[in-house]
């Protein structure tokens, strides 16, 4: 699925942004408590939204005053999420509109709506919507291409059990709704890392586990999941890890007679392996990013923060060609950064920028920025513009 473009209204620092044409790989820069994690968050919250119902994500993140705290201060009305995307490359635009707003201290689902077109003009078809919890979904969108009029859709009327539950939560189950389905899957399985290098270190109990999780405790468990069921892939790995860090030969997991599963890192230079415990920080997330970036089942939305911390400045600039790898294979990968040596890896319509003026963050992107498109021609690097502070309305010093 391909994501281009999101709107964000009244959501936290986010008072009225858009960001359009996302590419596959996108970076986001800006000066600390500009809003970068506030941008991650927005998924989170759209998936806990689903998961549950919009009360219950807006208390997650905003605490017992829910609504109130997350709406952007001294605005009114509801909060607003407006996503744009395609299924695929061949199918059409469609658009998500989801507004949120509040009443008698609960909030509810004011409009939540899905359209799109069938072909490249006309008025976009409105393919489900329900305000307040009463609404409709057509049910005929498979044959869709075959019909000529918009009023040979089939709707089927229905209301909610609650006024703050999302339609597509029931909807992303059923087959016959693909471009729900297409969405519910980027909402409900998107992945933002979040690694805490100690609890990877963890020894923890075996079992076989998919995937990597967002604070990597579970890296040995994925890592023999890897072993066993996909050799070739975590051979790759390896082969990759080999050649970023300077003295390994080999990794594997090791289940030990309490059913604990060891990381043990095999140095060329020295006959017996290491625990992961006696290994540099540098090393272990390395690992934990090329198992997640070679995930047998790939993420559709994978976001990283920071990404550039505990690793040696040398390899940034092979792990922005892994993130963008990951990218191209049909994923959409957003990382935040603030490495200049990260950045000089970065191209230009890859990059976005925050600003942030009179309380509320503005989103810019660095191709409009013409004299950063200057520097850019005559030979400079995003990383060198980010560090002597050139980018309008963000220093980082």
């Amino acid at each position: 699925m391909k994501l281009e473009a999101v709107r964000i209204k009244n959501f936290r620092a986010f008072k009225d942004v858009e960001m359009t044409d996302i590419p596959s790989f996108c970076v986001l820069v800006g000066a600390n408590g500009v809003g970068k994690s506030t941008f991650f968050s927005i998924f989170g919250f759209l998936k806990d939204a689903m998961t549950t119902d919009v009360n219950h994500a807006l208390v997650k993140i905003g605490g017992v005053r829910g609504f109130q705290e997350v709406r952007s201060r001294g605005c009114s009305g509801p909060i607003e999420f407006e996503i744009k995307f395609r299924k695929d490359p061949n199918s059409p635009l469609a658009t998500y509109t989801l507004k949120i707003d509040e009443e008698n201290g609960r909030a509810f689902v004011a409009l939540e709506q899905l359209r799109y077109r069938r072909g490249s003009k006309g008025q976009p078809w409105s393919f489900l919507k329900f305000e307040k919890g009463v609404g409709y979904a057509v049910t005929n969108e498979l044959d869709s291409k075959l019909i000529s009029n918009e009023n040979e859709l089939t709707r089927d009327e229905q209301q909610l059990k609650s006024n703050d539950l999302l339609a597509i939560k029931a909807l992303a189950q059923f087959q016959k709704f693909p471009v729900i389905v297409a969405l519910g899957d980027l909402i409900t399985r998107w992945y933002v890392s979040d690694f805490h290098i100690d609890q990877a270190r963890s020894d923890r109990d075996s079992g076989q586990i998919d995937h990597l999780s967002r604070e990597g405790e579970n890296l040995a468990s994925v890592l023999q999941y890897l072993q066993r069921q996909h050799p070739q892939i975590l051979s790759r790995i390896i082969d990759r890890l080999k050649h970023r860090i300077p003295g390994v030969t080999n990794v594997e997991a090791k289940t030990t007679e309490e059913g604990r599963v060891l990381l043990k890192f095999q140095d060329g230079a020295f006959e017996d392996p290491f625990l992961a415990r006696y290994v540099s920080d540098g090393t272990i997330k390395m690992l934990a990013y090329l198992i997640l970036l070679n995930d047998p089942d790939p993420f559709p939305m994978l976001c990283a923060e920071e990404p550039e911390n505990q690793l040696y400045p040398s390899l940034l600039a092979e792990l922005a060609e892994e993130f963008r790898a990951y990218a191209h294979q049909g994923g959409l990968v957003i990382v935040s950064t603030h490495s200049p040596d990260f950045l000089n890896a970065i191209e230009l319509d890859e990059l976005f920028y925050l600003v942030k003026n009179d309380g509320y963050t503005t989103i810019c992107r660095a191709r409009d920025d013409k004299q950063v498109s200057a520097y850019m021609a005559d030979g400079d690097k995003l990383g060198r513009i980010w560090k002597d502070g050139l980018f309008r309305g963000v220093d980082p010093r």
